[in-house]
């Protein structure tokens, strides 16, 4: 029995289990198995997912570029001002507003603006403007189209605030007829703080005062609310102390400032028909100044009434007399425009006697100093000696002479020893340590700088020996120190007595001319933007290095977008085709389209001009011949000229030009100093470039295009003449100037014979001498432009001999080229490795013997 009952549990189990499930099978509403594939992980369902689509291979990569992204914040530009005065808050010292009428401008104003206008800052005249003319000689007028005239002052005050404020510490209202001693009141200024309010006139007006008012000398504290014209008192009667504006009114920058944040008041406090008592009212509310200061830190304005009882119609003769009058740094009221003109030559002429008067004390003072310091000087020399005995250095007891001037500078090595000159009054020695040139003859200045230098000499030895007489010139040196002057020593031959008894002495003097004061040369602004139109000419048998050269610029400056423009000049010979296969020039030309076509987005393009030569310069040119030539040139330098007369005009009078070779190398820092250097209309810039050794070929050196400039590898080569750079318009100026002396303007082919063909004998011009490039047509025009020479280590000569060494060509063995001497040729070494190779070739001699 009990076997079935445990197997019928076992069923009702499963019965009522299936009935559960029939039952929550009704009741739920989803599927089951799309609830089962949502339980899924996510992470796995993206695998099968990435798995379908491309494949078992594939390998997830994290992009982690830009994540997490930051906030971007705007890059704030620092923009600085032009001037250090401006970013420093260095400002001017004084600003005069002259409160003038239509009426007075040609008359009054022009007088004061004559006679003040060249000794301050800045000077304004402030008009009405209801009806300006167009035909006044003045330029600096202010016209106002308010007609009240209670506030005119205010209008002033306003633009003073508005345009000038932050540039001058202080300003000056006067009406147009006062005279004003510029240089005394700026000297005053000078000599007061710009820290404090100032509120100052050399007259007062208003002492009338109401009893509940301060007294003089107390900081007035008037009441906002209270409006002044609501008193039944007459304006005037109650204001005291105020600045009057017919001798001038002077204020700081900060009270001007004060009056402009409280424009608005002042106007309505200032309604009177005098613009003293207007001005006055305004600086006492917004300033708190409690009057007009008759004195500031010590330091006075003084003012001359010419309409005081007993002096009108007076002659200023006899107003000089009064010493207020010449204390006086403004005078009114003035009558006449003529008396502007007396009072300024009366006032210039005193100050000039002032200035000569202390020029000969000072002087006085100074010689009698120096006579004193040398006695005690010459007396602490000698008692330094006798306690020392010897035991002390020289250069501790040692005085200094001349006063005031530095010691001569200590050589740090032997390289840098200043050495002595010798030289008569026409020669000199071995000049500047050449010992190519023994002896050359002194220039026309420096002739003149020595017969100055010995007349000096003669002076001081008639003084220091009266008994002697001169007989002549021994010896004499000099010597340049850039630290102190120029020294000399001379050895003069003095004579001393006469007949049997005369003898021949020999006395030695040194004279010293110090530097001068150093001055700084005002040149215009310049920027490192400006355009460079490159110009480079090539001959025939150069088109190998002018590729290299195109190459180059490429590189340089057309990918990096440097504003520059070059512009090829094709030197053809008479009888060379300029179109087709046989062009010479035709890889230049195809390579110039396709560099300028590269760049065109850019901006950039290389363009070309054909010069066709005359028959006397169509010979052919073997490489080798001018390759030892220091210009690319060869003998014929004056074709530079030639160049730029044909190549200007494709240009415009403006560019900056920059005459190139072929066979230089250049870096873009060289770029910009050409820029910075070559200024219109007032500097042309001729730079000194580095010519490098053919150490190929000669043996002495090694190689280094990237190495620092070094004696062993060049020299930098100042007969090179052929890289310059100015702007169009200063070269036609000079050209201009020497076409009248012989050397014509070249304005197509046709006219190079005239340049090349030395003048006929019929002609009465003669060509300057030595001219034989642009530089030294520059010289010979003497143009107003300067002419700045300067060494330039990025600028290389040289490249076009080690490019045809390389190439396979080679050098002429023995001889020099046609015209070619010891200036105009280049160095294949410097004297110390010849010298080296020298001694090693003798060596080896003597062994071998």
């Amino acid at each position: 029995m009990r076997r079935p009952v445990a197997a019928l549990s076992r069923n009702h189990y499963f019965v009522i289990g299936l009935l559960l499930g029939l039952m929550l099978s009704c009741y739920i509403p989803e599927d089951v198995w799309k609830l089962v594939h949502q339980e899924e992980c996510p992470q796995e369902a993206a695998e099968n997912l990435l798995i379908e689509r491309f494949g078992q291979d594939f390998e997830p990569h994290l992009n982690l570029i830009n994540k997490p992204l930051e906030a971007k914040k705007p890059v704030k530009n620092v923009i600085r001002p032009r001037y250090y005065s401006s970013e420093l808050g260095i400002r001017e010292k004084i600003f005069i507003g002259v409160m003038t009428s239509q009426e007075h401008i040609n008359t009054f104003a022009t007088a004061f603006n004559r006679t003040t206008a060249h000794l301050v800052n800045k000077i304004k005249f402030f008009i009405y403007a209801d009806s300006v003319k167009t035909n006044y000689k003045l330029k600096n007028i202010v016209g106002f189209t308010d007609t009240q005239e209670s506030r005119r002052p205010f209008h002033v005050v306003k633009y003073i605030a508005d345009n000038y404020l932050d540039e001058y510490d202080y300003f000056l209202l006067v009406p147009d007829n006062v005279y004003v001693d510029a240089r005394k009141l700026t000297k005053l200024l000078y000599h007061m703080s710009i820290t404090f309010d100032l509120y100052m006139g050399g007259a007062r007006i208003g002492l009338g005062a109401r009893s509940n008012e301060p007294a003089a000398g107390e900081e007035a504290d008037p009441d906002p609310d209270q409006d002044p014209n609501e008193d039944q008192v007459p304006p005037g009667a109650s204001d005291r102390n105020y600045c009057s504006l017919e001798a001038g009114i002077l204020l700081s920058s900060s009270v001007i400032r004060k009056m402009r944040n409280n424009l608005e008041r002042c106007v309505r406090i200032g309604s009177t028909g005098d613009h003293s008592v207007n001005i006055g009212r305004c600086v006492k509310y917004a300033s708190r100044v409690a009057g007009c200061q008759e004195s500031f830190q010590g330091m006075r304005q003084y003012s001359y009434a010419l309409d005081a009882p007993g002096r009108r119609h007076r002659d200023f003769s006899d107003l000089a007399k009064e010493e207020a009058f010449r204390n006086a740094s403004t005078v009114y009221p003035v009558q006449t425009p003529e008396d502007f003109y007396r009072l300024h030559a009366y006032y210039s002429k005193v100050r000039k006697y002032s200035i000569k008067y202390r020029k000969y004390i000072i002087i006085y003072l100074w010689q009698h100093h120096l006579e004193l310091v040398q006695e005690r000087g010459y007396a602490l020399e000698q008692k330094s000696y006798r306690i020392a005995n010897g035991s002390i250095s020289n250069k501790i007891l040692e005085i200094r002479w001349p006063l005031g001037v530095p010691p001569p500078s200590a050589p740090e090595t032997r390289h840098d020893i200043l050495t002595w000159q010798l030289l008569n009054a026409t020669h000199s020695f071995l000049p500047h340590g050449n010992a190519e040139h023994a002896v050359a003859p002194l220039s026309r200045i420096e002739a003149l700088d020595f017969a100055k230098v010995l007349e000096i000499a003669l002076q001081y030895a008639a003084l220091r020996h009266p008994r002697l007489s001169y007989h002549s010139l021994h010896s004499a040196y000099r010597k340049f120190d850039a630290t102190r002057g120029m020294d000399y020593q001379l050895h003069l031959s003095l004579v001393e007595g006469s007949g049997r008894s005369r003898r021949q002495l020999v006395k030695s003097f040194e004279v010293v001319k110090p530097l001068g004061r150093v001055e700084v040369v005002p040149s215009p602004y310049v920027t490192e933007s400006t355009r460079i139109a490159m110009l480079m000419p090539a001959f025939e048998h150069q088109v190998p290095d002018a590729l290299d050269f195109v190459e180059q610029y490429e590189r340089i400056c057309m990918q990096n977008q440097d504003n520059t423009f070059l512009l090829l000049i094709f030197l053809y010979r008479l009888d060379s085709p300029s179109k087709g296969d046989e062009d010479p020039f035709k890889a230049l030309k195809t390579l110039a389209l396709d560099l300028s076509s590269k760049y065109k987005t850019d901006g950039s393009r290389i363009a070309w001009v054909s010069i066709r030569l005359p028959e006397q310069l169509s010979d052919p040119v073997d490489p080798q011949a001018w390759l030892l030539h220091a210009s690319m040139y060869g003998p014929r330098q004056l074709l530079s000229l030639v160049v730029a007369d044909l190549a200007l005009p494709k240009l415009g009078l403006e560019s900056l030009v920059l005459l190139a070779t072929p066979g230089m190398g250049f870096k873009a820092d060289f770029l910009n100093r050409v820029r910075m250097n070559t200024i219109q209309g007032f500097q042309v810039y001729a730079p000194i470039g580095f010519q490098m050794y053919p150490c190929r070929w000669a043996q002495f050196c090694r190689e280094c295009d990237t190495c620092d400039v070094s004696q062993s590898s060049g020299y930098f080569d100042r007969r090179n003449h052929d890289v310059i750079a100015f702007y169009s318009r200063d070269y036609v100026q000079a050209r201009k100037l020497l076409h009248p002396q012989g050397l014509p303007i070249i304005r197509s082919d046709l006219d190079i014979d005239q340049l090349l063909l030395p003048p006929s004998a019929g002609e009465d011009t003669t060509r300057p001498a030595g001219v034989e490039s642009i530089l030294d047509m520059f010289v010979a025009a003497q143009h107003s432009v300067h002419i700045l020479r300067g060494v330039e280590p990025n600028l290389r000569f040289g490249q076009n001999v080690r490019n045809h060494l390389a190439r396979g060509g080679s050098l002429p063995d023995s001889g020099l080229p046609e015209r070619c001497g010891r200036e105009q040729c280049i160095h294949l070494a410097s004297r110390k490795q010849i010298g080296d190779a020298i001694i090693r070739y003798e060596d080896k001699s003597i062994l071998h013997k």
